[in-house]
């Protein structure tokens, strides 16, 4: 059926009888369409722009961005999120704004009559900046101890402000210094790393000397000297020690990532001197104090170390008709020598008072110490006295006092030692010197608790070694 013309005629009136403003309401719609496709196609492609730089991996410090000019038809620009990390687009008009920037890291050697003062200006650091990080006090007084071979790493930027600071304080510790935002000076903080503990032993058997015998037992020399010092009230290494002594020693071993630092400390320990055998253990009490004992809980230590100068010679030994070397004729020797190279430390074998100090006669430069009422020991032919040493001054057991001489009469190098009881001259080397104070009761149970798996150890460790030897 064809439509009628004076339908269509209708139509079209009516067309072009409506009014003016829905003619504009039209023209309107067809705008507003035409700017939203615009919107989304602009959105489309900044995303896309945005994923592309993300893409590419750009630098992650930048973590803002403004957007690009505002599109044709749009009032306010696209919003991007503030929390993704964007950098440049591929729109020159974005901006990005970077975090604060850290420099280079530099490392520094210390060298011989180095101090922070040259090191920073090395660095090309101001003095300012070196005052800055010496007011830390206390926190970075380790800077202060440092030594040829130590590295300091430095963070410089390119405008020479020191950003941060590394130190190793030794293998276990680490000082890191750090500047606050702003540039407003610096904080310090330490780093402690994590240390694995093992425990290890070794046994040996002395054909010739302890030192050799503990090198062929794979023994560190400073595993060595603690070992002489925890058995050395009861053994003259220098005099006593036999071919066939024999010793065993648990210690711990210090790992730091499966790596070996050093040698801890000697956790228990046996010595067999002329087939009598000294066991000690270490025990650390709720105080934090820390000593050695033998199984009965007795300390190992006394009142007095047998000898003043580690592993020397005697040249001469105590003997009331000896005939005096220089002298010539019987003149009584009242003490031991031990002979030694000139400059070797001299160390006080008992806690007390200095009451001489100066040259006494035929003794040349000599220290004389009252400990307490009825001991007194006397030191002589020294070539000078310790830093420090005066008259009336206290010193402790094993400090060191002065260094071998042969001032006043004397035909070589060597250390004069007396010992005396209630001022009479007694042997050095045979005197009964008078035990330290045992455990306190309120430890012992405690510790009978903790040594009994190493006196075990010991036991077994030494049946092993007689009958490997065997």
């Amino acid at each position: 059926m064809k439509h009628s013309p004076i339908i269509g005629r209708d139509y079209k009136a009516r067309i072009a009888a409506s009014s003016p403003n829905k003619k504009r309401k039209y023209h309107y719609l067809f705008m507003l369409a035409g700017g939203l496709i615009s919107l989304g196609v602009a959105a489309l492609l900044m995303i896309s722009n945005d994923a592309e730089a993300i893409r590419n991996d750009l630098p992650a410090e930048q973590t803002s961005i403004q957007t690009a000019a505002p599109v044709a038809h749009i009032s306010k620009p696209l919003a991007l999120p503030q929390n993704r990390p964007t950098a440049h687009t591929s729109n020159p008009q974005s901006i990005a704004i970077a975090a604060p920037t850290m420099g280079k890291w530099r490392e520094i050697t210390v060298k011989k009559g180095d101090n922070l003062s040259l090191i920073f200006n090395r660095a090309g650091l101001s003095p300012q900046q070196l005052h800055q990080v010496l007011s830390l006090g206390k926190k970075a007084r380790a800077l202060t101890r440092i030594y040829p071979g130590d590295k300091l790493r430095f963070n410089i930027t390119d405008d020479k402000q020191l950003r941060a600071l590394s130190y190793d304080i030794d293998q276990t510790e680490t000082l890191h210094i750090t500047q606050r935002s702003g540039n407003k000076g610096y904080t310090a903080t330490t780093e402690k790393h994590q240390i694995d503990t093992r425990t290890a032993n070794r046994s040996g058997v002395i054909t010739s000397s302890l030192f050799l015998g503990a090198q062929k037992a794979g023994l560190s020399d400073n595993l060595t000297m603690e070992l002489a010092g925890i058995f050395g009230w009861d053994i003259d290494f220098a005099l006593d020690i036999r071919k066939g002594d024999s010793f065993t020693v648990v210690y711990e071993e210090l790992y730091l990532e499966g790596k070996k630092l050093r040698n801890g400390k000697i956790l228990a320990a046996e010595f067999t001197n002329r087939g009598k055998s000294y066991q000690a253990v270490r025990y650390t009490n709720s105080k934090g104090d820390s000593d050695y004992y033998s199984p009965d809980g007795k300390s190992m230590r006394k009142a007095f170390l047998r000898t003043p100068v580690e592993f020397s010679r005697i040249s001469s030994r105590f003997n009331l008709k000896r005939k005096h070397p220089v002298l010539n004729k019987i003149r009584a020797h009242k003490g031991v020598d031990y002979a030694a190279p000139t400059g070797t430390p001299i160390r006080a074998t008992g806690d007390g008072k200095i009451v001489h100090r100066g040259r006494k006669g035929g003794y040349g430069k000599t220290i004389i110490i009252q400990h307490g009422s009825r001991y007194s020991t006397l030191y002589a032919h020294m070539n000078n006295y310790a830093r420090g040493m005066r008259n009336g001054k206290r010193v402790k057991q094993g400090q060191i006092i002065g260094y071998v001489g042969s001032t006043g009469l004397a035909t070589g190098p060597h250390l004069h030692y007396e010992f005396r009881l209630n001022g009479a001259v007694r042997n050095p080397l045979t005197v009964k010197l008078p035990d330290a104070g045992p455990l306190p009761k309120k430890y012992r149970a405690d510790f009978n608790k903790k040594s009994r798996p190493f006196l075990a150890q010991l036991n077994a460790l030494k049946r092993n070694t007689l009958a490997l030897n065997n």
